[in-house]
């Protein structure tokens, strides 16, 4: 291996210690809670313009955590979007809403933090557009977005997109509080990832379509 290649993959295994410990503070401290010279410190790196220097900005650096996660999420999700083959069952587009994302934490382990962090993320108005952009990048959630229209083609625009939102909250904070009981041993609904994305998928399938007042 050349001293360029020992490099390289030296710089690859810092910025993945780098990315970790920054989800962990970030999902446990909050993002401007965490100073860029404390996430050096807790990946173990004696300079402290690590994070700078490897990422950039913290924006940068938020970028960076999501995208490593989003890459393994949208895998799942277009696996699960090929095998609906047009389905009209609403069932069916919603699992791929939850799934991948539930899928992707269970086989992270435990502890987790990717789904704490998000929570975090998607609460600050300044880091909100990052999630935004990298859903819309994904081709697989255009199709999920389409299957999840035609079937609720009966509901108005404006009720459909009202839960929408609703549907992504429950997401979002529901696997959150999941992960941090997992992570402080505490007790959950569901005794599985597997199970609690059951659980999520028949409520937001019910919420969905539910009566709407005109």
């Amino acid at each position: 291996m050349t001293g360029r290649a020992v490099r390289a993959e030296q710089a690859g295994a810092t910025r993945e210690l780098i990315l970790t410990a920054a989800e962990r503070l970030f999902a446990e401290r909050g993002v401007y809670a965490v100073s860029n010279r404390q996430v050096s410190e807790a990946a173990g790196q004696g300079n402290n313009a690590a994070v700078g220097y490897h990422f950039g900005t913290k924006t940068d650096l938020v970028r960076a955590i999501v995208r490593k996660h989003a890459a393994r999420i949208e895998e799942g999700r277009a696996r699960l979007v090929a095998g609906l083959d047009g389905s009209a069952d609403l069932h069916d587009w919603v699992s791929c809403l939850v799934r991948p994302v539930t899928e992707h934490l269970a086989a992270l382990g435990s502890p987790t933090w990717y789904a704490r962090f998000c929570a975090q993320v998607m609460t600050d108005p300044a880091l909100y557009p990052i999630m935004v952009e990298e859903s819309l990048t994904s081709p697989s959630m255009r199709l999920v977005v389409d299957g999840l229209a035609r079937c609720l083609s009966d509901l108005p625009p404006e009720v459909r997109a009202e839960r929408g939102d609703m549907a992504r909250h429950l997401i979002l904070h529901t696997t959150a509080e999941r992960e941090r009981a997992l992570a402080e041993g505490m007790p959950t609904p569901r005794a599985t990832w597997h199970d609690a994305a059951t659980g999520l998928i028949d409520a937001i399938a019910g919420l969905w379509p539910a009566p709407y007042s005109r």
